[in-house]
Order: C-alpha cells, then sequence, then structure tokens
C-alpha cells in the first residue's frame, strides 16, 4: 500500500468500512486525495462533476463527501442543499482554491463539517475525514435504532399501544384500568408485554424508548 509522505497516521479511529466519495474537477487534486485516502485503508470513489456522483450508486456504510466548492459550471454550495433534500445525509467536508471567509461562513451554515484552502495539510484532512466518518457512522447507529424500535411498536397489539401512551402520561396501573374500563391484572399484564416487546427493563426506561420513538403522551 502506498504512504504518502509528510503525515502521519491519524490518530482517530477510522470505522470500517467506510467509504470517502471525492469531487473535484482538478485530476491531479483527485489523484492526490485518492492516494492519501488509501494510505491509511479508506476506500474511496472519486468523480470529476457532481453528475457523476449522484450518477453513483451510494453504499450504506459510513461515508463522507470532500466537495470542491468551485466545479465548472456547478455549486458546491447549491449543491449540498439539493443533496440534503434528496435525502442523502453525508457529512460533507468543502475545499477550494479561491476561499475567503465569506464562502467559509456560508459553507459552515450550510452544514459542512470542515472547509479546506488548498493546499492543506494531509493530517488535517485525515483528521477531518476522520471524524466525519464517525459523525455518519453515529448517524446510522440512530437510525438503525429508531428502524428496531418502530419494528418493535408494530409489533404491539391495539391494547398494548393504547396503554403505553398512557404510561408515557405518568399513569399508574390503576389509573390506566379505569381509564380504559380494564381489571388492574390486565393492564399489568399488557403493559409487561409491552416492555419485553420494546426491550424496556423498567417503567422508567419504557418511557425513554417511547419519547424517543416519538409516542406522545396521551390526555385522559
Amino acid at each position: 500500500m502506498q504512504r504518502i509522505p509528510g503525515h502521519a497516521p491519524t490518530s482517530i479511529h477510522i470505522q470500517a468500512p467506510s467509504i470517502v466519495y471525492v469531487v473535484d474537477d482538478d485530476n491531479s487534486m483527485r489523484v492526490s486525495l485518492i492516494n492519501l485516502l488509501r494510505s491509511v485503508g479508506i476506500r474511496v470513489e472519486a468523480f470529476a462533476s457532481l453528475r457523476e456522483f449522484f450518477a453513483y450508486p451510494k453504499s450504506e456504510a459510513p461515508s463522507c463527501l470532500i466537495l470542491d466548492i468551485r466545479l465548472r459550471g456547478e455549486n458546491g454550495l447549491t449543491f449540498q442543499k439539493d443533496i440534503a433534500k434528496s435525502g442523502l445525509h453525508i457529512p460533507a467536508l468543502f475545499m477550494t482554491g479561491y476561499g475567503d471567509m465569506e464562502m467559509c461562513v456560508k459553507a459552515m451554515k450550510a452544514g459542512a463539517v470542515d472547509f479546506f484552502p488548498k493546499p492543506f495539510r494531509h493530517q488535517d484532512m485525515l483528521d477531518a475525514v476522520a471524524q466525519a466518518l464517525q459523525r455518519d457512522d453515529a448517524r446510522l447507529a440512530a437510525e438503525q435504532s429508531i428502524a428496531t424500535l418502530r419494528h418493535a411498536y408494530i409489533s404491539l397489539t391495539q391494547r398494548e399501544q393504547q396503554i403505553l401512551t398512557f404510561v408515557v402520561t405518568g399513569l399508574m396501573n390503576k389509573q390506566i384500568a379505569s381509564e380504559m374500563n380494564l381489571r388492574e391484572i390486565a393492564v399489568k399484564v399488557h403493559r409487561g408485554n409491552a416492555m419485553k416487546k420494546m426491550s424496556a427493563r423498567s417503567v422508567a426506561e419504557l418511557v425513554r424508548v417511547a419519547e424517543a420513538f416519538g409516542i406522545r403522551p396521551q390526555s385522559a
């Protein structure tokens, strides 16, 4: 594996497998970034235009985008807004050979993780990439957690879902039984089943899980 002179291995752990997308119409810069990132074991896919990037099938692995803010006939800042609207929420690192403070501020306000004027230090880029990949890994983990909760919630019976909303409200079993015209023991059984399906070990944890999933308190 080729090593790039002038930089030390990044000290930040990089999640694997992961992928970095590079978009720059400067071939020499694309090659330089490919070699730099591959030198620390990161998979790289590079493109000369945003059209090429959009057409490429995206990986579900932790990812980030290194994007030249000034491409021929294209605007990186506009693209960042468009990519967010499309539902592709990956961290973006901007770079430019014509950067100024105003452009940097616009990039950061648009959600850029970092901004690099060319030329940049290899180590600075590697550290920023590592942080961006960790950020995307956390996002993917959170989305997976929500998907798991959604599946668990769907598995609840209608009665268990109703009782869960009352539990989030803070009502005790006796109060829920009164509201639903059930025996208290029946409420206890349904609540226990809901806790098991939602992998909650206590009522407090069940409430936290429910709220994280977006279940709001139900009025009595």
